[in-house]
């Protein structure tokens, strides 16, 4: 079997310093160029001491000297869309972690995708145990009516509320079928977080954190909770590794490693 070739958009970012020290590590994949808008030499030294790859701001450069199969992108969603634009027009897979996409983002992503032949990946969290958590909170999501999300992040993170607590919202709202019952509020409504399907998402954003969700679900005399703690981000790798098995075997969009998983 070949190797998978792979370039990393937003290398020097956290989760890209942390895909590319993985795939310097994964066997049958090969990371042949970098990308970053703050890349400042021509090559970037690989982690584990095997050499350098080709290392620009320009993605265009690197998806022509480097031809790769698959663009891993952990970046901002501004800087995602031009990225789909361009890797799909030179007929690569993507893979993209970006958090904060539109729903208008997905479709131009899937339309692209179709349009070029290719495949793409596009998941709001890559950890396996955030995955089943979210998998969990749907299948709960039934059999009880009240429901609220509290998320924990990195004060640096830009977006609020997260990618995940989002889709886990509207994920638990598709299973029921229905919204979920909202309690009676007084003045302080305001303060009682963003509302999505008749869920409170709360937002907490502290240095020492770095990624957490609860979802809490009520009922008469009982609540139950799920939770899932991110304590490194090296959690999310095998999830990346994953997507770029599978993308090179599909073509379209795929939403959602849970699609990948089987659940």
């Amino acid at each position: 079997m070949n190797s998978i070739r792979v370039a990393v958009h937003g290398a020097s970012g956290r989760m890209g310093q942390e895909v590319v020290n993985a795939l310097c590590h994964e066997p049958n994949m090969q990371i042949v160029g970098a990308v970053d808008l703050k890349a400042a030499e021509d090559y970037l030294p690989l982690p584990d001491g095997s050499g350098t790859v080709p290392f620009s701001s320009n993605l265009d450069y690197i998806l022509t000297a480097c031809q790769p199969d698959v663009l891993v992108d952990f970046t901002t969603a501004q800087a995602t869309m031009p990225a789909v634009r361009i890797t799909t027009e030179h007929g690569v897979n993507l893979v993209i972690g970006t958090t904060g996409l539109t729903a208008d983002d997905i479709n131009e992503i899937d339309r692209l995708a179709e349009a070029h032949q290719v495949g793409a990946v596009v998941a709001p969290n890559f950890a396996l145990g955030a995955v089943l958590m979210m998998h969990l909170a749907k299948v709960a999501a039934k059999y009880l009516d009240f429901a609220e999300i509290i998320e924990l992040h990195h004060h640096l993170k830009a977006d609020s509320p997260s990618g995940t607590a989002l889709s886990t919202a509207k994920a638990m709202a598709s299973a029921r079928g229905k919204p979920f019952s909202t309690p009676q509020q007084g003045k302080t409504s305001d303060s009682r977080g963003e509302q999505v399907e008749g869920i409170a998402i709360h937002s907490v954003r502290l240095p020492g954190l770095l990624a957490h969700q609860e979802v809490l679900l009520g009922g008469a005399g009982q609540t139950l909770s799920i939770r899932h703690d991110t304590i490194s981000r090296e959690c999310y790798m095998p999830g990346v590794m994953l997507a770029i098995k599978e993308v090179v075997e599909h073509k379209g969009l795929i939403y959602g490693l849970d699609t990948l998983l089987g659940l």
